[in-house]
């Protein structure tokens, strides 16, 4: 089997005319390079230099040859820089989904500067509350919180130590005021999420990391398949809203929301990006989850 480093030994041998100038720009040493060329001359079974004491020179197989070997070389080392330009220049169609809330207000936004970064990179995007099945839908790209049951999927941390917390708006809290503890809740309007016709109000708390989960049954005049739409009530002061802090991390830096509680751990929500299989995971891919996971350990 031919060698693409004997082929590179004979070329650069062929155009110094000396084993041991091609063996310094090679950086080996006369030894590998004459080995290099016998080894090359016994697998095409032809004498490709005519030796002396004194001088190297081509045979005229070797002279013909010459012309191939280099037609090869160039062909692999073109292959090779069209490659590593199609990784250090991403693009593609990538189809995402994502849930609502972080979507709308935080996603969208981080593409678009990634999107500005590399301007060959399309996107298709659905945003719903509702786990896309990666198997039956034409997604890429799955942004999910919560723990990965499906062990088949690829998945990529973005913010593994997210958790719920909770939140009112100053508004609410100077008309009802604070929480001093979780018992408390039982008193309050609190802005349940709806998942296929099942509400959420059984909401989980630790004391610390190490604890057996607390939970409370809560209840309120209002829930919703839309998380975004819980976020939203929370703003307006119609209720306390449990949820993902990197949801609400905008409207907990101006002020719209306050956290309740600060010293009580929130359900862990780890956010994943999910690819189904290896060969998803391209350059492009890559890419954007570094991007993504950067934005959201700045949130």
């Amino acid at each position: 089997m031919l060698r693409l480093d004997d082929l590179t030994v004979f070329v650069s041998t062929a155009d110094r005319g000396s084993l041991s100038a091609a063996a310094r720009e090679l950086e080996i040493s006369p030894a590998l390079a004459s080995a290099a060329v016998k080894r090359l001359e016994g697998e095409l079974k032809l004498r490709l230099f005519a030796r002396t004491t004194r001088s190297l020179r081509l045979t005229e197989e070797g002279e013909h040859y010459l012309r191939h070997a280099r037609e090869a070389l160039r062909l692999l080392k073109e292959g090779h820089d069209t490659l590593k330009q199609g990784q250090e220049t991403l693009g593609g169609t990538l189809k995402i989904s994502m849930p609502s809330d972080l979507g709308r207000n935080m996603v969208i936004a981080w593409l678009d500067e990634f999107q500005a970064l590399y301007p060959k990179v399309s996107f298709q995007l659905s945003i719903s509350d509702r786990v896309s099945d990666m198997y039956r839908q034409p997604v890429d790209i799955a942004i999910r919180y919560g723990v990965q049951e499906d062990s088949s999927l690829i998945a990529f941390p973005l913010a593994p130590e997210n958790r719920r917390v909770l939140v009112a708006s100053p508004e609410y809290i100077k008309q009802h005021g604070k929480l001093a503890s979780l018992d408390e809740l039982a008193r309050h309007n609190c802005l349940r999420f709806m998942l296929d016709d099942v509400i959420h109000d059984r909401w989980s708390f630790y004391r610390d990391a190490g604890a057996e989960p607390e939970i409370i049954h809560v209840n309120g005049n209002r829930s919703v398949d839309d998380a975004d739409v819980v976020r939203r009530w929370a703003v307006a002061g119609v209720g306390i809203a449990y949820k993902s802090r990197l949801d609400l991390s905008a409207d907990i830096r101006a002020g719209r929301l306050q956290v309740l509680l600060p010293d009580v751990l929130g359900e862990r929500t780890a956010l994943h990006m999910l690819c189904m299989h290896r060969s998803q995971v391209t350059p492009t891919v890559l890419a954007l989850r570094d991007f993504l996971r950067t934005q959201c350990e700045k949130a």
